[in-house]
């Protein structure tokens, strides 16, 4: 049996994984055409037909994460093309964040002091696809036009980030 120091030990370790632990994104195309979502950091991108679901699990002490949709593209078999919207640099799996126009999901996954997780919308970069984002312990925020009131509109509008405690999982709804 575990001496009580070394119990407490092991509880505190358990206690700090626990708040450490990666966030799930369930990324889903409702649109009538198909998107090419994208996300930086991680994930990349990948095609999604209407209907379809794309799942990337963003680690702890991910800092300026996003996600986007892209439109009107096309790839070879070696995943070069182009976008017509959102495209980064002529990638299937993006590693730069796309251009203008675009509609961003931004994040920041355990980055900062305490249990917070932090997310918005921002049109600043220009809007190219209706989207909701919704984290599983804060508010949805939807975004159905240009100049939608639950997203960043310029760079000083700091009114528009929300805070969701650590180990949430987040949604993203293109055309919702």
């Amino acid at each position: 049996m575990a001496s009580p120091a070394a119990s407490w030990v092991l509880f505190l370790l358990a206690a700090m994984t626990g708040c450490a632990s990666a966030a799930t994104f369930t990324i889903k195309n409702n649109c009538p055409y198909t998107v090419w979502p994208a996300a930086t950091p991680v994930g990349g991108g990948t095609q999604l037909n209407p209907g379809q679901t794309w799942t990337i699990n963003v680690p702890a002490g991910t800092k300026s994460g996003r996600v986007w949709g892209r439109t009107g593209c096309s790839f070879n078999s070696g995943g070069r093309g182009h976008c017509a919207t959102g495209d980064c640099g002529g990638a299937l799996s993006c590693t730069l964040s796309g251009q203008p126009p675009l509609t961003l999901a931004e994040f920041t996954i355990g980055y900062t002091n305490g249990p917070n997780d932090y997310y918005d919308i921002s049109v600043i970069d220009g809007y190219n696809l209706a989207m909701d984002f919704s984290c599983s312990t804060g508010m949805n925020l939807h975004c159905s036009r240009p100049r939608c009131p639950d997203a960043y509109l310029y760079p000083t509008d700091d009114t528009k980030t929300h805070g969701c405690r650590g180990n949430s999982n987040y949604k993203v709804t293109f055309c919702p």
